[in-house]
């Protein structure tokens, strides 16, 4: 094993993708009895994510998800990738996390991205339009402030005021920038576009401004990584999510992930074919020693000081296979 890797931490991202012939609350359960087996494996964090009106994500209330997977764990951290923080009013999510916080000592992470709803539909129904992704940066400065007692309201949010939860920065697009200035950890992925998510750590790390929460810039590289006994297999864990990003471009929807063998059965128009095989390259996918090399070059490349997992499949057994075989990897 390659020294950057036997140095990085490893986590994953658990989206709560829900799967056909499968129902939502099934997709949560599946989150949360991964987190018991990931933590067996030596995995570093679980996080889980914040989707509306998605139909192939059950993961709509992160928080809430959150606190289930603590209290089935006992070491892992746990947190958010994330809460969707112009979704919501920055104090209530503070007394989320430090409710977490409370119950969970020592655990618990604040993954915070700037998104709002995918649809017109769903940023109305959240009361919010496009421009509230604009106000991030402020609300963010807000947010780490009920933490730290120095709201100007007199207010106090409670139970989280003097408690340490950990932010991260989620950075799409503008959260390079936000991130370093801030003076917090960030996220960026994904693997398939090298050169933006390298310009992306270049800017943050030129730019970071050491604050009460991190002391130095901290790098948490993200994407799909999928290991199997052959190319061929681990290139089978990719269909479902590329089928479904494909449907979603071409019929405006998200839906839940097919089987495999369904969609290796399809026939497929120019453009649904076009992004479906997009869909399937440049991810870090193949055999163990294939992997192994992948890795080492992105993080030789970026420098990250953490890699954090996002695959999604149906197969739910394949897919616990990839990460004991990632596992074997990383830990030697």
């Amino acid at each position: 094993m390659s020294s950057s890797i036997a140095t990085t931490r490893f986590s994953v991202l658990d989206r709560s993708r829900t799967r056909e012939g499968h129902t939502h609350p099934e997709a949560l359960r599946d989150t949360v009895r991964l987190a018991g087996e990931l933590e067996g494996l030596g995995y570093h964090r679980l996080w889980v994510s914040e989707h509306h009106g998605v139909p192939g994500v059950a993961g709509s209330a992160p928080t809430v998800l959150a606190a289930a997977v603590a209290a089935a764990t006992r070491t892992i951290r746990v947190g958010t990738g994330g809460v969707m923080l112009p979704n919501h009013r920055p104090l209530v999510v503070a007394e989320q996390f430090g409710v977490l916080e409370s119950l969970f000592p020592g655990r618990i992470d604040m993954g915070l991205g700037r998104s709002v709803g995918f649809t017109d539909g769903v940023r109305r129904a959240l009361g919010r339009d496009k421009e509230d992704a604009e106000d991030f940066e402020a609300q963010l400065r807000e947010l780490l402030g009920w933490f730290r007692g120095t709201s100007p309201t007199g207010v106090h949010a409670r139970p989280a005021e003097g408690l340490t939860v950990p932010p991260f920065v989620l950075a799409m697009g503008e959260g390079a920038g936000i991130a370093a200035r801030a003076g917090l950890p960030m996220v960026i992925g994904d693997f398939r576009n090298r050169e933006k998510m390298r310009r992306g750590i270049d800017h943050y790390r030129e730019h970071f401004r050491p604050s009460p929460w991190a002391s130095e810039p901290y790098v948490v590289v993200s994407g799909t990584v999928a290991v199997a006994g052959t190319p061929e297999e681990a290139r089978r864990l990719l269909v479902p999510e590329a089928w479904s990003m494909a449907y979603s471009r071409t019929h405006g929807t998200f839906p839940p992930l097919p089987p495999a063998e369904r969609v290796e059965a399809l026939t497929m128009t120019g453009k649904e074919r076009g992004f479906y095989e997009s869909g399937l390259t440049g991810h870090i996918a193949g055999t163990e020693e294939q992997v192994a090399h992948e890795l080492e070059t992105v993080l030789k490349e970026t420098g990250a000081q953490e890699v954090l997992v996002t695959t999604s499949t149906y197969d739910r057994e394949a897919l616990l296979d990839s990460y004991r075989r990632l596992a074997a990897i990383t830990s030697g």
